[in-house]
């Protein structure tokens, strides 16, 4: 068999990685991880770059430029140096509370 057959190659970073990193970035104001508040809307790994969609409760939350700039950083944490990060705040669809995972409704005593 050919040697290269058997090298490892780099795997390449896969969108759920990025969630999970993700998770590690709370909302302050809730206590909740920005994932299971539903705050992000997608997740796009490409080779050399990641790229996020999220938005925020609502527009006139004082904490989205932290949240961006900690998602940024949770991301940095995860890929490689050279990686284009980039953190897009959107605004459409509105967020509503349908969004939320069933554990992030647990967390904040929501029922029903």
């Amino acid at each position: 068999m050919p040697a290269h057959v058997h090298a490892r190659t780099p795997r390449p970073l896969a969108e759920e990685a990025v969630l999970n990193a993700l998770r590690r970035v709370d909302d302050p104001e809730v206590g909740v991880n920005i994932v299971d508040l539903g705050l992000v809307y997608a997740v796009h790994v490409t080779d050399g770059s990641v790229h996020v969609d999220m938005t925020m409760t609502t527009a006139a939350c004082p904490m989205a430029g932290m949240l961006v700039d900690d998602a940024t950083d949770a991301i940095e944490a995860i890929v490689a140096g050279g990686t284009a990060i980039d953190v897009r705040l959107v605004w459409e669809p509105a967020w509503t509370p349908d969004r939320m995972t069933s554990l992030a409704k647990e967390l904040l005593g929501w029922t029903g």
